[in-house]
């Protein structure tokens, strides 16, 4: 994989970039290792935009045969540059998947891949891009968005969360879930979430719905409806809702829909549980349910699913379990 980095690059941008992709091996991981280069325009010396810089060994050049090329964000966003966007569409055309982290969607936009596709930045430069590249189908309230084989993130964390989803649609929850371990960050969050809310992590205290978010994980095959997770909160159906969007960023039901997926998710690569009992384990209705929601959420079906990313090595004790 190669990273586009051009003067003024953001060193949070980059540093969450190489956290996810330049990792060695490490056994209690398990993690896969990739072929990590950096490049430039122009090698040699990058300004930073934080009082240092870097100094960069390899061109554009890079970027031809890479698998994913990644975008990282730069303080001049606006100031466009011709050879990088001409190498990131040759890089797509190519079949590589760009990921573009922040401003880096700008890149992106300079080079038309942006063009009717739906896509995020960061919310406070939203406008601006929407008037630069008014080609673009832009969300601004979102994480991160995926469209065929580009996928842009908005600001800060919500790059380590768009790079944790495109790792986990490729190698699987359990690489991800390690990962995410690893740099002690939440597993997953859902693409679609608010990218502002007022307590992104809440704390567990009587003034939040934190100990109901960490009740609700353990009982998924429980009544979750609003109504109920409203008693439990020991308050009314409307304020539970509008508090739950307040510190979630989304609803409860896509909440507790999301907390299946990931649960089914595990089972299907950890067990050999029929679908109907993953269904069953999970809190969905039946099988019928389970495959509408999980396919929705990862683009493909559960049976496929665990035939891409199963590590159950003994079917007969998984299934007994």
């Amino acid at each position: 994989m190669a990273v586009v980095v051009q003067d003024g690059v953001e060193p949070f941008g980059l540093g969450a970039i190489c956290e996810v992709w330049a990792e060695p091996y490490h056994a209690d991981d398990g993690n896969p290792v990739f072929e990590f280069v950096v490049c430039a325009p122009r090698p040699g010396r990058v300004r930073g935009a934080s009082g240092f810089d870097l100094y960069v060994d390899h061109g554009l050049e890079a970027l031809e045969g890479a698998d994913l090329v990644c975008v990282a964000p730069k303080r001049d966003f606006t100031t466009p540059s011709p050879a990088v966007a001409s190498a990131l569409r040759s890089a797509h055309e190519a079949g590589a998947t760009i990921f573009a982290h922040c401003t880096g969607a700008f890149a992106l936009g300079e080079a038309g891949l942006l063009d009717g596709r739906r896509c995020t930045t960061h919310w406070r430069h939203a406008d601006e891009l929407a008037r630069l590249y008014p080609e673009a189908l832009l969300d601004p309230d979102v994480l991160y968005v995926q469209d065929g084989r580009v996928l842009t993130g908005a600001g800060s964390a919500a790059g380590i969360d768009a790079a944790l989803h495109l790792l986990r649609i490729t190698f699987g929850g359990r690489v991800a879930a390690a990962t995410a371990r690893r740099m002690v960050v939440t597993p997953h969050r859902d693409g679609g979430q608010a990218q502002f809310i007022r307590a992104a992590v809440p704390e567990c205290d009587g003034d939040t719905l934190a100990p109901v978010l960490a009740w609700i994980p353990e009982h998924l095959d429980d009544d979750l409806s609003v109504e109920a997770l409203a008693r439990r909160a020991m308050v009314s159906a409307r304020t539970f809702a509008r508090r739950f969007r307040e510190e979630t960023g989304t609803t409860p039901h896509a909440w507790v829909t999301h907390q299946r997926v990931l649960a089914a998710e595990q089972l299907l690569e950890e067990t050999s549980l029929g679908i109907d009992q993953v269904a069953a384990r999970v809190g969905f209705s039946n099988a019928a349910a389970l495959r509408h929601h999980f396919t929705r959420a990862r683009r493909v079906s559960p049976q496929r699913y665990r035939q891409t990313f199963s590590c159950a090595e003994d079917p007969m004790a998984q299934a007994a379990g």
